[in-house]
């Protein structure tokens, strides 16, 4: 049984889709009908997906498994510990993944919103 999409998987979606890409959007109107099929258990917090697909529309992405959306992640004192990475299949959110590129432990997605969240309030 899929769980519901968690928040902290919801808020870095949208702010890794928050740009007026016509992929981007379409794929921000998927997440109604996202739920979480799975997540990873290393504690990174990559979450693999099953979208309700009579009810969400196709995005104008590649038929096969691209990345869709990516961004870097800085924290406040300017490090980068990892990226967020978003797959579709076939036009429909597939996995969100969180990568880490330290040793210090595993990026979450609670971080990742943390950082995304700084990094849009510093170019507002």
């Amino acid at each position: 049984m899929a769980e519901s999409l968690p928040a902290d998987v919801a808020d870095v979606l949208d702010a890794v889709l928050a740009t007026d890409d016509p992929a981007h959007l379409a794929l921000r109107r998927q997440l109604p009908h996202l739920r979480v099929r799975e997540r990873c258990a290393c504690g990174c917090g990559t979450a693999f997906f099953d979208v309700d697909t009579d009810a969400a529309a196709r995005a104008p992405v590649d038929p096969g498994t691209v990345v869709a959306a990516e961004a870097t992640l800085f924290t406040e004192s300017g490090e980068c510990p990892g990226e967020v990475l978003v797959f579709t299949r076939g036009g429909y959110l597939s996995w969100l993944e969180v990568c880490s590129w330290s040793d210090g432990g595993p990026v979450t997605p609670a971080a990742a919103r943390r950082w995304l969240r700084a990094r849009d309030e510093g170019s507002a």
